[in-house]
């Protein structure tokens, strides 16, 4: 079994203040993570600040924080926060998000994505640190700020990562990776990117069903969101799934959102959704960390016969 199981938070459906009791029993069923996320929800911080209360056992962090929507004096004022809560335990997973996230919901341009992640986990670096930090990147500009509250161990600082530019940057000048949307097969490729040392998370996909017609109905639904989106496309096209996307994607870009459903094979939607019992879906996470992943992080979905605290429970490690 994996020696990190992580889990993302909030779950879907449950509100923010009812997680206190599964989250606060998460270390005892053998979780050892748990991960947010930020896009349309809650924000990222918010549910890792309660969560460092109610589980002190937990190491807790965003996957990911997008470096466009906050400046990078306030990202390192989270980060510092965070470190305060949970000493030792916190990671800040940072990344470029998307251009729908950034610009079109926050009207922020989105422009040289690798490089504002790469100068922004420069300054961060030197503020967690305590430095005064006056800098003048491509992206990033910072005239004499310093944290008034310096972690007395800066946080680990992981980078979203889907190929293999961003894979290098991480593997050169963070402390790991994160990725989603990949099958079991696929992490030995995005190993081969990273190197063998630095740690590789990756967002598992995961739905307890056993009805598995249900599972991919929910799968089509998500992949077509997610894949039609140009850097999800570009992933999958260097992972070798580019044929198999490709009737979807010309669907949905003529306006054929229905369409663009049925053409999702069984087998892409079989890669990318864990689905079955309970005890298959923890199998299927397995091979995962066979295959070179280091931190598997399970966002359950919707779609089981078991309530959302109840699928929690059972896709724990202990079972």
């Amino acid at each position: 079994m994996s020696a990190r199981w992580g889990l993302t938070i909030p779950l879907t459906g449950v509100p923010l203040p009812e997680h206190r009791e599964i989250v606060g029993e998460l270390a005892d069923l053998g979780y050892t993570d748990a991960w947010s996320a930020e896009t349309n929800g809650s924000d990222a911080f918010t549910p890792l600040a309660l969560a460092s209360q109610w589980a002190p056992r937990l190491r807790l962090g965003p996957a990911i924080v997008p470096v466009f929507t906050r400046g990078p004096a306030l990202l390192a004022q989270h980060a510092a926060t965070m470190a305060q809560l949970a000493p030792g335990r916190f990671v800040l997973g940072i990344g470029t998000s998307s251009p729908v996230i950034v610009e079109r919901w926050n009207g922020v341009p989105f422009e040289e994505p690798y490089k504002r992640v790469r100068d922004t986990l420069r300054f961060l670096r030197s503020a967690l640190k305590g430095e005064k930090v006056t800098v003048d990147h491509d992206t990033v500009s910072v005239k004499g700020f310093a944290l008034d509250l310096v972690p007395e161990t800066p946080p680990p600082i992981v980078l979203a990562a889907l190929r293999p530019g961003m894979l290098r940057l991480a593997a050169r000048e963070a402390d790991g990776a994160i990725t989603n949307w990949l099958a079991p097969h696929d992490v030995k490729k995005v190993r081969a990117e990273l190197g063998a040392e630095p740690e590789l998370l990756a967002r598992i996909f995961v739905c307890p069903t056993e009805d598995a017609e249900n599972a991919r109905r929910l799968g089509r639904r998500l992949i077509a969101a997610y894949m039609t989106v140009p850097v999800y496309a570009a992933f999958h096209e260097w992972l070798g799934r580019g044929e198999a996307l490709k009737p979807m994607n010309e669907a949905w870009a003529a306006g054929d959102r229905k369409g663009a459903l049925e053409l999702i094979p069984d087998e892409v939607v079989d890669d990318l959704i864990v689905h079955g019992s309970p005890r298959q879906c923890r199998a299927r996470v397995q091979e995962y960390v066979d295959n070179g992943l280091s931190t598997p992080i399970l966002a359950v979905l919707p779609g089981s016969d078991l309530s959302m605290p109840a699928a929690v429970r059972a896709l724990a490690p202990a079972g």
